[in-house]
């Protein structure tokens, strides 16, 4: 189980509080699920969309342990995502903080490692963000690009940018 320790603020971001990732197992599922129904619940319910056996039915359908996770706050799990390769890329395939911990500069802070690692491997990112959520405010704020929407769903982009290697000292 890899561990590791992340502070410091990203551009448009409060100072996050730090925070630690742990990588999930199957056995993570039900957890997941809880944090990610409370995370959409308000956005599904303005839709007329919460439905617990669909939320749980479409997490199950993506659910993937390898490329997941966990987001601990002094221990507590407070959030969690999901980044997978796709063919022309990575996707970004959950980003979920606890409604009592987002509006702390946490979701941006994990956004950021997100991007370091497309950064550095030269892949663009894709991410889908449910119609009418807060989240799309989100992902354009920090760079994405609508590229894509059905009924449900907005699509978006952020290509990779080169690393910007350290001025010498």
């Amino acid at each position: 189980m890899a561990k590791s320790v992340h502070s410091g603020p990203m551009a448009h971001a409060p100072e996050p509080p730090a925070f630690t990732l742990v990588n999930a197992q199957a056995s993570d599922f039900e957890a997941l699920l809880a944090l990610r129904s409370e995370a959409m619940r308000e956005s599904l319910e303005r839709l007329g969309r919460f439905d617990p056996e669909r939320v749980r039915q479409r997490f199950l359908a993506s659910f993937a342990p390898e490329a997941t996770r966990h987001v601990l706050v002094f221990g507590e799990p407070v959030g969690f995502f999901t980044l997978k390769t796709a063919a022309n890329g990575l996707l970004l395939d959950h980003l979920y903080v606890h409604p009592r911990h987002q509006g702390r500069g946490l979701g941006s802070a994990l956004l950021g490692l997100v991007f370091d690692e497309a950064d550095a491997a030269g892949l663009e990112l894709r991410v889908g963000a449910l119609r009418g959520s807060a989240s799309n405010r989100f992902y354009t704020r920090h760079g994405f690009t609508q590229v894509g929407e059905s009924e449900w769903d907005i699509y978006y982009a952020r290509a990779a940018r080169p690393l910007v290697p350290p001025e010498p000292a």
